[in-house]
């Protein structure tokens, strides 16, 4: 048999063990516990949020002096878009909102096959949201010659204020299809977590953090549809 091994190692892999029971696998080691982590990793997302608005706001607020500079060809462009797929999408979006709201609380309550059904409910919906604006959209817009720098051609006196009317429409839907992307990639990953029984009743904070990511990307897009679909007065 081996030498015993001095007696400080002993009490070492006690303390290890002891530590190991008080801290769960989920618990990064830098926390103290699941509450000063939860409020560590609630906090850094609202700071990525806050950042997030500011970047969007600074987006919308140019949009808005343009269009006030070229009030009559904005309105010209944005009656060239199809405000029944955009109202359309916001539907969408606004459903995709409640289900990771349920999905929230499935985790919150523990209920894994709850949280995994609707998780994937809320990422086919957002593929139905990209699958409207790539497949319909964006296709009409290009068949129609109104897509800048790719054969922009539009008659008219207000061609050039058109054309930097769907700058801003290309550059804005872009980025918040950019965004959606993403919650899919991120949705994805929760999902295989919960497969694998990641979470419980005590520990859904990537699912609670998530949630503020998507319902924001949902806000964005319910200011985007009226500032794009609906300028002028359309309806």
């Amino acid at each position: 048999m081996g030498r015993p091994g001095p007696p400080w190692r002993a009490h070492m892999t006690e303390a290890a063990a002891s530590q190991a029971a008080e801290h769960p696998a989920y618990l990064a080691h830098q926390f103290a516990d699941e509450t000063q982590q939860f409020e560590a990793a609630t906090l850094g997302m609202w700071v990525f949020l806050v950042t997030e608005v500011s970047f969007f706001g600074a987006l919308f607020a140019t949009y808005t002096i343009y269009r006030h500079l070229y009030f009559p060809g904005f309105e010209a462009g944005s009656r060239l878009l199809d405000v029944w797929f955009g109202a359309t999408n916001t539907a969408v979006l606004i459903g995709s909102s409640f289900t990771m709201a349920m999905a929230v609380r499935a985790a919150q309550l523990g209920r894994r096959k709850a949280l995994i059904s609707y998780l994937l409910i809320t990422m086919a919906l957002a593929i139905a949201f990209l699958f409207i604006k790539f497949n319909f959209e964006w296709a009409h817009d290009y068949q129609e010659r109104l897509v800048p720098g790719f054969g922009f051609s539009h008659p008219g006196p207000h061609s050039g204020a058109i054309q930097l009317f769907f700058c801003f429409y290309f550059f804005m839907t872009g980025l918040h299809a950019m965004h959606i992307i993403v919650g899919l990639g991120v949705m994805a990953v929760l999902v295989w977590m919960a497969m694998r029984g990641k979470f419980d009743g005590g520990h859904f904070t990537p699912i609670e953090n998530t949630g503020l990511y998507w319902h924001f990307v949902d806000i964005v897009w319910i200011f985007l549809f009226p500032l794009l679909y609906l300028v002028g007065g359309r309806y």
